[in-house]
């Protein structure tokens, strides 16, 4: 296996690690919110390091330099692959933009020393790939939450039972697997387990409270980026998708595509405003299980895409309400607001990602929502039809909350609304990538494309009469032409 030229993982790692329990030694909000975001920022540095040095080796995988965890698990602890390598500097950007966007009226309820020791689990878990370990950070990373609603003083029941469900479903499957044969009943009962794991960690229906619980009683930067990282789908990928029969992938891609009908549906009809966005991340979240699931190059592309388009879009979406909360407190549906003359460039912001998170023409999303399409169509023509339906109430649900939010009256404010520097310069950071990403997205799917063939590839160890296409068996000429070219691998 190849080698990092510098240990970036594991500097990022350490960074977040160490940064949070020295944020969480110094009291006072405002110094904690500054010295949490030069620890975010060295951490995406880190990250960003590790993708740009992955890309100059010219390889599937390659592990960190340094062995400072290796034990139990083996040298190659910490591993950097072409599923994992765009997504640690997004999941870095995603906390320093949340921090970033943290105004005064937040500091006093969020916590900068969760939000970097989540960072530091969640950066770790994407760059292993040991079936254990990962197990073992994402029990770890369920801690965070728990802790801030303990001290906020609120319940913690339903998402206590629902995270220990999950990860006693995850032990229990792994222990199963790895004492069966792989064709036996054992493990049939094991891959039963992990998918349960997986639907109950996504939010499917219809063990999908806990997350409806999580953002009406944490604060919503903390909920906000325990669900973008979209820690069920990785495991999907890590656990699931290599050993699991195809019944199984079946099964989480019918009920992934009720979840996203479902979701959609409910965010059309929702009075409040965090139920309301929990609701349309959980349709968009479902779509992405859908496309993993069809194990086809092209779907897992289109997946993959829209694992990277709906974190960007969907968190500065979520940023934008949070913005709005703070400066209004809770926000509601079941009025108009009328606040686009004092916050424009928030009204715009907030319908640019809103549209980008269901594909619309020109941002980050379309080019990955239309080739889930193909590829949900060659699995079943069905399927396409209905991610379809689901994007266009998406749509629906994302103008309707506009027009509540930012129009249909004049609000009449004491105070100035307009937007702060901290927000505005993360609005214009991922306005470039959501624009940018749409604009040219050549590059980044065609690496989603190699990820795509590389777990094909994975799964055809146990299932050989799968069929595992490769980018000289011309995959590709069924799509439409706008969408083949980006398919070439540039030399």
């Amino acid at each position: 296996m190849s080698e990092l030229h510098l240990p970036w993982l594991e500097m990022s790692v350490l960074i977040s690690a160490v940064g949070a329990l020295w944020i969480s030694l110094r009291p006072d909000p405002d110094r904690a919110r500054r010295k949490s975001l030069v620890i975010s920022s060295m951490a995406l540095l880190c990250a960003f390091g590790a993708w740009q040095d992955f890309g100059t080796l010219h390889t599937f995988e390659a592990h960190d330099r340094w062995h400072l965890f290796s034990g139990v698990f083996g040298d190659d602890v910490f591993v950097i692959d072409e599923l994992s390598a765009p997504l640690l500097p997004l999941v870095a950007l995603l906390h320093l933009l949340t921090i970033l966007a943290t105004l005064r009226t937040k500091v006093q309820r969020f916590s900068f020393g969760m939000a970097l020791a989540s960072e530091a689990i969640l950066l770790s878990t994407l760059s292993c790939k040991h079936p254990w370990m990962i197990i073992a950070l994402l029990t770890l990373g369920t801690i965070p939450p728990f802790f801030e609603l303990r001290q906020r003083r609120k319940p913690t029941r339903v998402y206590t039972i629902h995270m220990a469900a999950f990860v006693a479903l995850m032990v229990l499957g792994q222990t199963l697997w790895s004492f069966s044969d792989g064709h036996n009943l054992q493990s049939i009962v094991g891959v039963s387990c992990l998918m349960g794991a997986v639907l109950l960690r996504s939010g499917i229906v219809p063990v999908h409270c806990w997350m409806t619980d999580l953002f009406e009683h944490a604060t919503f930067g903390t909920a906000l980026l325990y669900v973008a990282s979209m820690a069920g789908a990785y495991a999907a990928v890590r656990l699931v998708l290599p050993i699991a029969p195809g019944w199984v992938l079946h099964g989480i891609a019918i009920v992934s595509l009720f979840t996203a009908f479902y979701a959609a549906g409910m965010a059309l009809v929702q009075r409040e405003a965090r139920r309301f966005f929990c609701y349309l991340f959980l349709s968009n979240s479902s779509l992405v299980l859908v496309g993993l699931e069809t194990v086809t190059a092209i779907g897992l592309t289109g997946a993959l895409c829209v694992w990277i388009s709906v974190g960007l879009s969907l968190v500065g979406f979520g940023l934008t309400l949070r913005s709005v909360e703070s400066r209004i407190g809770r926000v509601t549906l079941n009025e108009y607001r009328g606040l686009y003359a004092h916050m424009p460039m928030l009204a715009a912001f907030f319908l640019l990602t809103g549209l980008a998170s269901i594909g619309f023409p020109g941002t980050i999303g379309f080019v990955g929502i239309e080739l889930l399409v193909e590829g949900a169509v060659e699995f079943y023509p069905l399927v396409g039809s209905s991610v379809v339906i689901v994007t266009a109430l998406n749509g629906l649900a994302v103008l309707h909350a506009y027009f509540r939010i930012f129009t249909g009256t004049q609000h009449a404010g004491t105070i100035d609304l307009r937007i702060r520097r901290p927000e505005r310069i993360a609005v214009l950071v991922l306005t470039a990538l959501i624009l940018g990403g749409g604009l040219y997205p050549q590059p980044g799917v065609a690496s989603r494309y190699h990820a795509a063939i590389e777990l094909v590839a994975e799964r055809s160890a146990l299932f050989p009469r799968e069929f595992t296409p490769t980018v000289d068996d011309h995959q590709v000429t069924h799509v439409s032409p706008q969408l083949e070219s980006l398919f070439v691998e540039q030399e």
